[in-house]
């Protein structure tokens, strides 16, 4: 072995060493990898299969029983409950003839039994009218606002 090699030989063992202490990640992002946020993590992402699907049924399943959002107005007309939701998902679905629908995990933060998740969404879909199929892209940071109950994380509001 060369003098050099020898010399960045423990520069290289100290590298791995402080890659091996450094803390796990969710993939793709930069949120610290634990039981809770892995949890969360998985939930966001069986909730975009299930959009991508249109499968009301599969996203009701990963919904609190107490799911309450308030649109971010005060006006309470538009304040949609677990009820309303039930009602207004498979209808809403239904006029949706395609989507694609790509969510970025930015950040979680948990508190206790409760959770928020920032998220990036980029949608690209078709909504049946009278008038006829009509495209449409959105995209915006959203949060989702979660519960655990019973060892498991659910949407508690912000679908």
């Amino acid at each position: 072995m060369r003098a050099s090699a020898l010399l960045r030989l423990p520069l290289v063992l100290l590298a791995l060493a402080a890659a091996a202490c450094s803390p796990r990640l969710l993939p793709g992002t930069e949120i610290k990898d634990d039981p809770d946020t892995r949890a969360i993590f998985e939930l966001i992402r069986a909730y975009r299969d299930a959009m991508r699907q249109r499968d009301a049924a599969a996203i009701l399943a990963m919904v609190s029983p107490d799911y309450f959002d308030n649109s971010g107005t005060p006006e309470p007309e538009d304040d949609v409950d677990r009820a309303i939701l039930e009602k207004r998902l498979p209808q809403d679905l239904e006029k949706v003839d395609a989507m694609n629908l790509d969510l970025t995990l930015r950040n979680i933060q948990v508190q206790n039994d409760r959770a928020v998740a920032e998220v990036f969404y980029d949608s690209w879909y078709r909504v049946k009218t009278p008038a006829g199929d009509v495209a449409r892209r959105d995209s915006d940071i959203h949060q989702f606002r979660l519960r655990k109950l019973g060892g498991k994380w659910l949407f508690a509001g912000g679908l």
